[in-house]
């Protein structure tokens, strides 16, 4: 069974097809700088590895971009789009409906839409690549893994902020958590490693998004990120935590607009 695997980044388009379940890769790249003429194109399998530059204007252009590649007489490795079976897509707020991988409906898709506020960066991004997706392997399953889904084991104690019940209970406002396929994978593989499953560990995803976890019996108990993919540690454009009385400051004795805040 071939599975592509997109993550649809704001900017980018990472890949990988696979030969399940003996999990080969058939081949794997990326689409860089989507939106700029000197867009960054990767592609490689056993045989061919390749790198160009390209305009690609749209995550459409770079997803049949990396279809031209799939497809290639010379290079690729599918002779049509109806061999890909199925697509896996990683998107980052599930909120609290989805914590489970899901085949992709409407109703999947409308729900990605309505949290992109919490998760700005990623969810608008995850859920074109799926919308392009749907246009180009028009008979391939759409799957999606959500990246809040691992932590839906968060205790009370650890998920719910000292706020009023009906916030929590009614508006939804608590810590989900992210990161959850990486902390996942992680805390597998050291599972594994250690050949023992009752465990306690720490996992730490570390790039331009940076979180921790604490996992045990392979199951996430505690998170440094919450309602949205911002606090906990220092990042690359998000400052983690942050004492929330200089927001109040700013906007009330400094005269920040609340969208300037945001934004610094």
């Amino acid at each position: 069974m071939n599975i592509l695997i997109i993550n649809s980044g704001s900017s980018s388009i990472k890949y990988q097809l696979l030969d399940m379940p003996a999990a080969k890769i058939i081949c794997q790249g990326s689409i860089e700088r989507i939106g700029s003429t000197q867009a960054i194109s990767t592609y490689k399998t056993d045989t061919h590895k390749v790198e160009k530059t390209y305009e690609i204007a749209t995550h459409k252009a770079g997803l049949e971009r990396i279809t031209s590649l799939l497809l290639d007489a010379e290079m690729g490795v599918i002779n049509s789009t109806e061999e890909i079976e199925a697509i896996g897509h990683r998107v980052v707020h599930g909120g609290k409906d989805y914590v489970d991988t899901t085949l992709i409906n409407e109703e999947v898709k409308q729900k990605i839409k309505s949290l992109s506020p919490l998760a700005p960066l990623h969810n608008p991004a995850n859920l074109e690549g799926i919308l392009m997706a749907e246009e180009i392997f028009e008979s391939s399953k759409q799957i999606v893994v959500f990246d809040t889904a691992f932590h839906g084991t968060l205790p009370i104690k650890a998920k719910k902020y000292a706020v009023p019940n009906i916030l929590f209970e009614e508006k939804r406002i608590q810590a989900y958590g992210f990161h959850g396929t990486s902390h996942k994978y992680v805390s597998e593989k050291a599972n594994e490693y250690l050949s023992n499953q009752n465990t306690k560990l720490i996992s730490i995803h570390l790039g331009n998004g940076c979180s921790i976890t604490a996992i045990k019996d392979g199951k996430s108990i505690d998170h440094s990120m919450g309602f949205a993919p911002s606090n906990g540690l220092v990042m690359g454009t998000r400052s983690g935590d942050i004492d929330h009385s200089i927001i109040f400051y700013m906007v009330n004795t400094l005269g920040y607009t609340l969208d300037e805040v945001n934004e610094l």
